[in-house]
């Protein structure tokens, strides 16, 4: 009896000692951020909580230490890191999808022109038969069904990313709503998260939103074919978002800044996007466990990364970060 208390209580004292993470942000990364997390606690016993609560919501606990990491599609730039006593890193690379609820097109993909698209949030398109959609989609049957618009009612960086795109397309939208974490939509209805909006459009026929392209796969939504910078039509795919990040040009010393909405290539999607990691500058200790975490993504979490519709950071980018890291004293 004496054997088993002791062995209890040594359990017991193990798990109270087991090193834990908290990290909050980004809902557009969370899927693979859980994944990557499971993996890592059966590997290592260290647990990584992680909040999907927006990239707004992250930046903000980063900022009060409240959290061990912060996470945010939105990079901020090297003044800003300066600024808040932040180090930032790119942790992995996906796309934002259009996607939609449409019954009576049973799965169809349909394609949306830049001009479609900007009606479409814009609020001057109200029904799925209009003529500027129908343009584009000869032979597909569209019914008079009114658009409902289902956007983030958060601080989001898929906002931010989506809204970079459509402010770069529309010269109507640059004029009168422009880009942000939040801005002021003409029309539609909030969800918190990918997770919020995700659920309205399945919920809601008639309906398009703007999510994480691994949100649709799982929820089985089919998404918009875009125009390329090019123009030419492209869907969200493996190849076309790794088109897009193939053209990266990370810089350590400006705190890997980078957007990747709208890089040439006429097979290259869109509305790509990489998601980041703020780290305070003071937690050394700390960070050197978060460093830990996501090096491990970075050597073992590809393939689970490709399996959720993310690109993995190619090896060369890894090893800037890692030689980053190591300059920070947090590796």
């Amino acid at each position: 009896m004496k054997k088993m208390l002791l062995l209890s209580a040594l359990a017991a004292v193990s798990l109270i000692a087991a090193d834990k993470i908290s990290g909050a942000g980004a809902s557009f990364p969370a899927p693979i951020y859980y994944q990557w997390a499971h993996a890592y606690q059966a590997e290592t016993s260290t647990q990584v909580n992680y909040q999907s609560i927006g990239s707004g919501g992250g930046i903000k606990q980063i900022q009060a230490r409240t959290v061990d990491f912060g996470a945010s599609d939105e990079p901020l730039k090297p003044e800003r890191l300066t600024e808040d006593k932040l180090l930032q890193f790119p942790a992995v690379v996906g796309a934002i999808g259009l996607a939609y609820n449409i019954p009576a097109l049973d799965g169809k993909e349909i394609k949306l022109s830049n001009a479609a698209i900007e009606g479409i949030f814009m609020g001057t398109i109200t029904k799925w038969n209009d003529p500027l959609i129908a343009a584009d989609n000869a032979g597909v049957k569209l019914p008079d069904l009114a658009v409902t618009i289902a956007h983030r009612s958060d601080g989001s960086g898929t906002t931010w990313n989506f809204t970079y795109w459509l402010d770069k397309v529309s010269t109507k939208w640059h004029d009168t709503i422009g880009l942000g974490k939040t801005v002021k939509w003409p029309v539609g209805i909030g969800g918190k998260g990918n997770e919020g909006v995700t659920n309205m459009i399945k919920q809601t026929p008639g309906s398009i939103g703007y999510i994480e392209t691994a949100y649709a796969e799982k929820n089985h939504l089919p998404m918009a074919t875009l125009q390329s910078a090019e123009k030419t039509w492209v869907k969200p795919t493996t190849a076309t978002i790794a088109a897009a990040a193939a053209n990266a040009r990370w810089k350590a010393d400006e705190g890997f800044y980078e957007i990747l909405a709208l890089e040439p290539g006429k097979d290259t999607y869109p509305i790509v996007a990489a998601t980041f990691i703020l780290l305070p500058v003071e937690k050394t200790a700390e960070n050197k466990k978060v460093t830990a975490f996501y090096n491990y993504a970075f050597t073992k979490g590809a393939e689970e990364a490709k399996k959720l519709g993310y690109i993995p950071l190619p090896k060369a980018t890894t090893d800037v970060i890692s030689a980053y890291w190591a300059s920070k004293g947090v590796k």
